[in-house]
């Protein structure tokens, strides 16, 4: 069988670039990349990663621990990691520890110790300082995804002034009375989303002098079916119904505009709707939102796992605020006269 050398003849290359070019890993231009790849496709040669893992040491393996699989975001973020680790060479492990404190415990301290990991990537998990400390101890480097993790490079977004942002589209508008959905209190593990978005609208009502009303802030599930369920109670158990809704997500934003239906407003003329995320529905039902490109953030997260791979122990910590797209459609507009 022919071996790395005779690949590197072929394509008259050098050996180096060949095997950079054939594991993903390294800068090689498109041009030598087709080469190599086409010469060990002509002679049959497939690389050898157990080789190459004691070569250099590593698993060619990242970990990935997200909450769940189920929600929308949790499943774009590994899409984005997923597809930016293949383009790299990179095998992906997944965790999913789901609600239960037992199974995240067995991650953090049994499985991701085991080195078969070269490094994590932890999805709105707040990992204590003891937790990153066992990993980089072991040298296992941390990107995390949703929040600030001590010693460790996170990617975020601005939670509470996103929020303020979407109730202050809303205000411009002129809207005064405006509804909050909120996530269930199952949801303020970790970096308390829910209640970072929660105060951002508070704050942006409190801004522009309008009353916080108890009855206008329901809470759901994250899902669709869970805020058309509140939304319902929301729209038909007032005695004034508010102009406009501010979801905590768009899939609870969806839920609301399903509910608005089913008491015959029309979304906006009679109800204007607005969310955060950037799901793919969105477009479908005119949603106004704030796209947080969560397969984007998965992608930046291997870049930063694998830079820090490539440049040792002396990486820097970075605390990257992930830039976000305020996406204006149909759902929102002036509050009915």
């Amino acid at each position: 069988m022919a071996g790395i050398k005779e690949v590197a003849e072929r394509a008259g290359l050098s050996i180096a670039t060949v095997s950079r070019a054939l594991s993903g890993r390294g800068h090689v231009s498109p041009k030598s990349r087709a080469r190599a790849q086409a010469a060990a496709a002509d002679l049959g040669f497939v690389p050898s990663y157990q080789a190459s893992s004691l070569a250099s040491g590593r698993n060619y393996n990242i970990g990935l621990v997200v909450p769940s699989v189920q929600r929308w975001y949790f499943a774009s973020v590994v899409e984005g990691v997923s597809a930016a680790l293949l383009d790299a060479g990179y095998d992906l492990t997944l965790y999913n520890t789901t609600e239960a404190s037992a199974r995240r415990q067995s991650v953090l301290n049994d499985f991701l110790l085991r080195k078969r990991v070269d490094a994590v990537i932890a999805v709105t998990l707040a990992l204590t300082e003891s937790e990153i400390a066992q990993m980089l101890a072991i040298h296992r480097p941390i990107v995390g995804i949703g929040g600030p993790l001590p010693g460790a490079s996170t990617i975020r977004i601005d939670d509470h002034g996103l929020a303020q942002a979407a109730v202050n589209h809303l205000i411009r508008l002129g809207h005064t009375r405006i509804a909050h959905l909120t996530g269930d209190s199952v949801y303020e593990q970790d970096f308390k989303i829910p209640r970072t978005r929660l105060a951002g609208y508070e704050k942006a009502m409190q801004g522009a002098g309008l009353s916080v009303r108890p009855e206008w802030t329901v809470s759901a599930d994250f899902t669709v079916q869970g805020a058309y369920a509140a939304a319902r109670t929301l729209l038909g158990g007032v005695a004034e119904r508010p102009t406009a809704v501010f979801a905590a997500s768009d899939e609870m934003a969806i839920g609301a505009i399903l509910a608005a239906r089913d008491f015959g407003l029309r979304v906006p003329d009679d109800l204007s709707v607005i969310g955060m995320d950037g799901h793919e529905l969105g477009a479908l039902f005119g949603l106004t939102t704030i796209d947080q490109d969560p397969r984007g953030q998965g992608a930046l997260a291997v870049r930063l796992l694998l830079e820090g791979l490539d440049g040792g122990t002396d990486q820097a910590v970075l605390d990257t605020e992930y830039p976000t797209k305020f996406v204006i459609r149909s759902s929102t507009a002036v509050p009915p006269a």
